[in-house]
């Protein structure tokens, strides 16, 4: 499997992604990172606010859902993580007793012709990580405007390892769709360590934020680098 840094460092736009690594001290740890190339896109910053982790703009301004988004906040049995509205939507079914699949599923992707970015969310169990459930609604490589939903159940991490879901590969300049999802090994022992593995591999042009996130304790401890 390719490591996290390298794959990261070869991709320099790879636009928002989510994860879940196990530490190589046994850890499993949810994580999200925000990039951008045009200045509204840069123009934001990642919050704690009232328990959640927030994606807003640089001074106070006027609300764009595409831009500004809760990333990350939490169930009493799941940490969710993502990249737009639908974090805050799938908690919400959460709540309500719906499963995980239910609560991932009837996303589209965004409607931001001509990119169409993809909605990312990623359900970590706050029973100590053991089952993550990723879920990804995707516009197609084909010429069609429907979105493919994508949920991805995986179980057990080994140390060392994690599961990769990021909404671009890109040169910096030319933009395309993602694969669905990659498995990558890490080195991190720790969140401290995996945070520097992740920001360290961002290009520095469009880094703008990214967090660990330890799904025991959610949002209020998680640990961040901004640019």
């Amino acid at each position: 499997m390719p490591a996290l840094h390298d794959l990261l460092a070869a991709n320099p736009y790879p636009g928002r992604g989510v994860l879940c690594a196990r530490t190589h001290s046994g850890a499993v740890l949810g994580g999200y990172f925000l990039t951008g190339r045009s200045p509204a896109s840069r123009d934001r910053a990642l919050r704690l606010i009232d328990g959640e982790l927030v994606v807003g703009p640089l001074a106070p301004g006027e609300h764009d859902p595409l831009r500004h988004y809760a990333a990350v906040t939490a169930t009493s049995d799941w940490l969710v993580v993502g990249n737009g509205e639908q974090v805050a939507q799938a908690a919400q079914r959460l709540r309500a007793g719906a499963s995980p699949t239910d609560a991932l599923s009837g996303f589209a992707y965004e409607p931001d012709p001509p990119i169409r970015t993809s909605r990312l969310t990623a359900l970590i169990s706050r029973d100590g990580g053991r089952t993550t459930v990723f879920g990804a609604a995707r516009p197609s490589r084909a010429a069609r405007p429907t979105s493919n939903v994508m949920t991805l159940a995986v179980q057990d991490l080994q140390a060392g390892e994690a599961v990769l879901l990021t909404t671009y590969e890109s040169d910096g300049e030319q933009v395309s769709v993602a694969a669905p999802f990659t498995e990558v090994t890490v080195n991190a022992r720790n969140g401290a360590e995996l945070l520097d593995e992740i920001w360290g591999a961002l290009d520095e042009r469009f880094r703008i934020a990214a967090a660990v996130i330890d799904p025991t304790e959610g949002a209020e401890c998680a640990i961040q680098r901004s640019s």
